[in-house]
């Protein structure tokens, strides 16, 4: 019987010491502040239909056995992430590459602000040794903002995706990187790996970037989509075709309107951007902006609609839904992947057999 847990605020990316872990990173719940009697800021939980469901399942316990087993730190169990369990029995994770600590301070962001003094060439190389265990179907590499770095970390996010597919031929691979301070040269060296899913995150509304995103800015947000998959077709050829699915995410519940959300969608479908996830914004703790309303799901249903008649090829709404949420089935060919997973075959000991191909 599945358990419904109550989402609590979590405790921030994990901890980084020589060597540099290799961290499992996806977004966590929080609480929400409220003026108590005394003039203090008390804490309530979310809504009803904001919970966790308790992690379970054969494909979970196996993918968090090896993960302990490689010593890597998972973000996902520190910061309570609602869809741990779900993803991981999905046999999906996400990577985060270049280091804990990001060069920008976002007003909705957990991760740790400074200026980072960490970096390891060969970290592409010993992501790949640790994802090569885990049987994982996709892949989802991150980072942190790396402004100090001339690149921004570009060619090691390249020669991650390479590094993946040498040693996990098939897994799907999305990124999810940051902006490049909208730097021609980097976008082109990411693209030039051949990810699966290129993704960027648009966040919010045009008239509350500044507040949300700090040093973000939304017109370099859409460029990047945008020149992704112009990338993308001039790197493509006859021998070796090559089409990219790009990526965005909107959080609600910030302050923007309904109109503005719509602006959004058209800005992203203006850049011909394929796969929108849209969740709940959840405050990390009382030093970030706070939540000025919560969405109910069927509002979720109603904008994943929207979204969906303006030409989205895929579209996850709802209050626990994150970036990476059901990555695995966004990817080109993910249809015939799924099919195929459905016509599976049962072992002797009742174990799912994937059909071979």
């Amino acid at each position: 019987m599945q358990r419904d847990l109550p989402m609590f605020e979590p405790s921030g990316g994990g901890h980084h010491a020589p060597p540099e872990p290799i961290s499992i990173a996806m977004g966590g719940g929080g609480l929400v502040g409220l003026p108590a009697s005394d003039g203090s800021q008390a804490l309530r939980r979310h809504p009803e239909w904001i919970k966790a469901r308790l992690p379970s399942g054969e494909n979970y316990h196996d993918l968090k056995r090896l993960l302990r087993g490689l010593n890597l730190n998972t973000v996902c169990e520190e910061a309570h992430c609602p869809n741990i369990g779900e993803c991981w029995d999905q046999r999906t994770a996400t990577i985060m590459i270049l280091g804990d600590t990001c060069t920008r301070a976002c007003g909705f962001c957990n991760i740790k602000t400074g200026r980072p003094t960490w970096f390891d060439e060969d970290e592409p190389r010993r992501v790949a040794d640790a994802i090569s265990g885990l049987g994982l179907e996709h892949v989802v590499v991150t980072s942190v903002a790396r402004d100090d770095l001339p690149d921004g970390g570009a060619h090691v996010f390249a020669n991650t995706i390479r590094e993946l597919r040498a040693r996990v031929p098939g897994m799907g691979v999305e990124v999810l990187i940051p902006d490049f301070n909208g730097q021609e040269a980097p976008l082109r060296e990411v693209m030039a790996a051949r990810p699966d899913i290129l993704n960027h995150n648009l966040e919010t509304v045009r008239r509350l970037q500044k507040p949300v995103r700090k040093r973000a800015r939304w017109d370099r947000t859409l460029g990047v989509l945008e020149r992704a998959k112009d990338y993308a077709s001039e790197i493509s050829s006859m021998d070796a075709p090559y089409a990219v699915h790009t990526k965005s995410s909107l959080m609600v519940g910030l302050g923007e309107t309904r109109e503005e959300l719509t602006e959004a969608f058209e800005a992203l479908r203006a850049v011909d951007t394929d796969i929108l996830t849209i969740g709940q914004y959840l405050r990390p703790s009382l030093k970030h902006l706070p939540v000025e309303r919560y969405y109910h799901p069927d509002e979720f249903a109603e904008m994943k609609a929207e979204a969906v008649a303006l030409g989205f090829k895929h579209v996850e709404s709802g209050p626990l839904v994150r970036s990476s949420y059901h990555a695995r089935d966004q990817v080109p060919g993910a249809e015939l992947k799924a099919l195929r997973r459905r016509q599976a075959t049962l072992d002797a000991e009742g174990r799912v057999v994937p059909l071979a191909g």
